[in-house]
C-alpha cells in the first residue's frame, strides 16, 4: 500500500470516525489483525503437521509392503521416527501408571 492510499484512508477514517474515536478504532484493527495472523499461523502449522503425519503414514505403508527389509534411507528415517514416537508414548504411559500405582489411596465414603 502506497503513501497516498494510506493518507486517503486516514483522511476518510478521521472524517467518518472523528479524531476522538480514531485511536480506539486503530487499536481494534491492529488487535484484529494480530489475532487473525496468530490464527493463520496456528492453522498453517496444523496443516503442516497433518501433512507430515500423512507422509509418515504413507512411508510406513511402503516399508510394510517391503517387509521392513532393505528400506530406502527416507523410509528408514520415517520408521525410526515412528518407533521413537511410539517408545515415547509408551514411556509416558508407563511412568503415569507407576505414579498412579504408588500414590496412596484415599477411601472416603
Amino acid at each position: 500500500m502506497g503513501f497516498w492510499e494510506f493518507a486517503l484512508i486516514a483522511l476518510v477514517a478521521t472524517i467518518v470516525l472523528g479524531p476522538d474515536k480514531l485511536p480506539g478504532a486503530i487499536r481494534s484493527v491492529v488487535r484484529f489483525k494480530r489475532q487473525a495472523t496468530q490464527m493463520f499461523q496456528g492453522l498453517s502449522s496444523e496443516v503442516n503437521e497433518q501433512l507430515r503425519v500423512h507422509e509418515l503414514h504413507e512411508n510406513l505403508k511402503k516399508a510394510e509392503q517391503q517387509g521392513m527389509q532393505d528400506l530406502a534411507p527416507d523410509l528408514q528415517r520415517s520408521v525410526d521416527e515412528l518407533k521413537a514416537a511410539a517408545n515415547s508414548v509408551n514411556g509416558d504411559i508407563e511412568s503415569t501408571s507407576k505414579e498412579v500405582s504408588t500414590q496412596p489411596h484415599d477411601n472416603k465414603n
